[in-house]
């Protein structure tokens, strides 16, 4: 059978590959592991968080499916960060793992482009540019290929001394890259992730735990969807924490861990990090929050974030048990550890294609990156890139200082990682202009540059002109002297006093004020309704607007800089060069000078020279 793109693994990077591939009308091929639903979540089962939401945003603004999954799964909504500013609030959606796959299932299989293959690949061949792949059962070709496999490629799970091999509980493990294609290398450090037991949730006292409810004025990630919609019930999460007894009996065991005893050699994420991580790395700390959240509306087993292990059963249950509120707990499943093999993200470009082995692209863990979000954005990329070079057509590359999933991308692609790469905030530069409320300002332009002319591609034109009306309405707009608005608005200190004429953009901008509040209020005097999507946007980002000003003037000067096309082979023949600096440069082969500048330890010097062309 043969394809265009041919996508392995149905995860939440392959299904977001298949997804964007087929708007352009390929023939694309999904082979998935048989019995995997598709874009499952093994799993803590939330989409969003820090960093995350703005990511999934970002998705759904560039037409990717993460954001409608997420709305028709959701059963408990939040806003992190809300207490801080708005650069940094992110959306988090804790889902019913059932219905999100179920969705999944539906949306990819009923896909008139798109033919989900449920076999497991035994080998991949390339002869003449054309892949074959060849399945427990038949043999696929196709013109690119993108791999998204996950923790299956060589996968060993632990708990305790007890280790199977596979990529999750249940499943077998793909054959490592050796087998299959030898021209790619993989890391040498392994990685690792893990998750923790899952409870029983009628053993659990829930009086004893901090109730978190689901907030019904947060929006939905899809922006075709009504803003505050939920499709299915809304159910409640809860806190609990660790004690001293918690902690002791992980510190006394430390000898059954196979994270301290030897027997588990791979990484795990410095911020993700398991139970017995805490316990040693922080020997003074006894109390950890524990966030007690349900896997689905009808399934029986709550997921404790925060508390996962690779120790022993009866030391799992032990510990579980030391917790207020969990001490009749019973576990269904105990948790384990997943040791995998990881590709060099340094071999790929900004289109994540491999640099020696064209028309081949990788996305997700395979790449080294822990989370569902940062596996979707990495999918996204791959997918439309691997369409984009299948039509002949310019590749898209989100620049670093629009989007996070250009921040993730990059990074990955400029340096080595020594532990699983987590997206948040933090890693961008620019983070006060890339939030979430203005995503559709941020991505519109690069979802415009494919072409496509589906339902979402309209919806943003129309919002984008509303916006840039009522841009207009606050800056053009004056509230003279006299206005009860003035007296509404005023603060309580005599500086903070409004007395003179001022635009409404000059109203938003004063400190005591919510922006929001303050541009419905405003509206509301004026007699106009308008879209609340729309007065969040606008109000934040007048709000802002002399700090991202200057911030752009700062940024614009570097994407010009980091935006500039280099020739990686004309520098490591440059006399200017350094030996060790052409050494790195010759292995990361860097496309752009901001790439350049990412690579760990590149010298000063050499980038004087590569900026003032001097080579």
């Amino acid at each position: 059978m043969k394809f265009d793109i041919v996508i392995i693994g149905g995860g939440h990077a392959g299904i977001e590959a298949a997804y964007i591939a087929s708007q352009f009308k390929l023939k694309i091929g999904l082979i998935t592991m048989p019995g995997i639903p598709l874009g499952s979540a093994p799993c803590n089962p939330s989409v969003g968080g820090v960093g995350k939401g703005q990511v999934v945003r970002e998705l759904d603004a560039l037409g990717g499916l993460m954001g409608i999954l997420a709305d028709h799964a959701g059963i408990q909504f939040r806003t992190l960060n809300d207490s801080k500013g708005f650069a940094v609030q992110s959306t988090r959606v804790q889902i019913d793992k059932d219905l999100y796959a179920k969705k999944a299932e539906e949306i990819i299989v009923e896909n008139s482009f798109i033919k989900v293959i449920r076999e497991k690949v035994i080998s991949i061949d390339k002869k003449n540019d054309i892949f074959s792949i060849t399945t427990s059962e038949t043999e696929y070709s196709a013109s690119k290929l993108i791999l998204t496999v996950g923790t299956f490629l060589n996968g060993k799970m632990h708990t305790g001394s007890v280790q199977t091999l596979g990529g999750r509980i249940g499943c077998e493990a793909s054959n490592g890259l050796d087998g299959l294609l030898s021209n790619v290398k993989t890391r040498q450090q392994r990685f690792k992730t893990g998750t923790p037991p899952r409870l029983d949730k009628n053993t659990i006292d829930y009086s004893k735990l901090e109730e978190q409810p689901s907030d019904s004025t947060v929006r939905n990630f899809h922006c075709l969807h009504k803003p505050n919609q939920r499709y299915v019930a809304q159910v409640s999460c809860y806190l609990a924490k660790t004690n001293p007894d918690t902690m002791g009996i992980i510190r006394d065991n430390k000898e059954k861990s196979p994270m301290f005893n030897g027997q588990i050699k791979g990484v795990g994420a410095r911020y993700c990090p398991s139970i017995e991580d805490k316990a040693f790395r922080y020997p003074d700390k006894n109390i950890h929050h524990v966030f007690i959240e349900p896997e689905g509306l009808d399934l029986e087993t709550m997921y404790p974030s925060g508390i996962s292990s690779s120790l022993p059963a009866e030391v799992q249950l032990s510990y579980v048990r030391s917790i207020e509120g969990l001490e009749k707990a019973e576990i269904k499943v105990y948790g384990y550890a997943v040791e995998y093999d990881v590709v060099d993200t340094t071999q790929l470009n900004l289109t994540l294609e491999h640099n020696e082995l064209a028309g081949l692209y990788f996305a997700g863990q395979v790449n080294g990156t822990s989370g569902y979000e940062e596996a979707a954005g990495q999918g996204f990329i791959a997918g439309v890139n691997a369409a984009l070079s299948f039509l002949n057509l310019e590749p898209l590359i989100l620049n670093r200082h629009e989007s996070y999933i250009g921040v993730m991308i990059e990074d990955l692609t400029s340096n080595l990682r020594d532990e699983p790469y987590r997206l948040f905030t933090a890693r961008s530069e620019n983070r006060l202009y890339i939030r979430e409320d203005n995503t559709l300002q941020r991505m519109n332009p690069y979802r415009t540059q494919l072409l496509l002319h589906e339902e979402i591609d309209q919806y943003q034109v129309r919002f984008l002109a509303k916006y840039k009306n009522l841009m207009d309405f606050c800056d053009e707009t004056m509230i003279p002297e006299t206005s009860e608005l003035l007296v509404q608005f005023s603060g309580p200190t005599e500086l903070q006093k409004l007395v003179r004429r001022l635009s409404v953009s000059e109203l938003l901008r004063q400190g005591w004020l919510n922006p929001i509040t303050t541009l419905e209020k405003t509206l509301q005097h004026y007699g106009l309704q308008v879209d609340g999507d729309l007065i969040k946007t606008v109000a934040i980002s007048k709000k802002y607007d002399g700090y991202i000003k200057r911030s752009e003037d700062q940024n614009e000067r570097l994407k010009k800089m980091d935006s500039m096309k280099i020739d990686w082979q004309k520098i490591i023949s440059s006399g200017n060069v350094s030996f060790e600096c052409k050494q790195r440069i010759e292995r990361i082969r860097p496309e752009t000078f901001g790439q350049l500048k990412l690579i760990e330890g590149i010298r000063p010097a050499t980038l004087v020279v590569v900026a003032s062309k001097a080579l």
